[in-house]
């Protein structure tokens, strides 16, 4: 599993332009989910969406924080977050 994880759904503009700022800071290293595919994930992020999960632990919403999402990623997996 890719440690970049974006929790989408068709249709929302704002989950395109993260789309885009993850295909230009992270190509090829992220997964995208259909929030809209599984009633716990609508249930936990339906209203939040687009949602950035880094290994598995939101990162963030609504927009990609492409500095902080960068600099978490020159971290191992494990090590705390600033």
């Amino acid at each position: 599993m890719n440690r970049v994880v974006l929790i989408s759904r068709d249709g929302c503009h704002l989950c395109a332009e993260a789309e885009g700022v993850l295909d230009r800071i992270v190509p090829g290293r992220w997964d995208r989910v259909d929030v809209d595919s599984d009633v716990e994930l609508q249930r936990d992020y339906g209203d939040r969406v687009p949602v950035v999960l880094l290994d598995g632990t939101e990162h963030g919403y609504w927009r990609v924080e492409e500095t902080r999402l960068l600099r978490d990623l020159a971290r191992p997996p494990g090590e705390p977050r600033i």
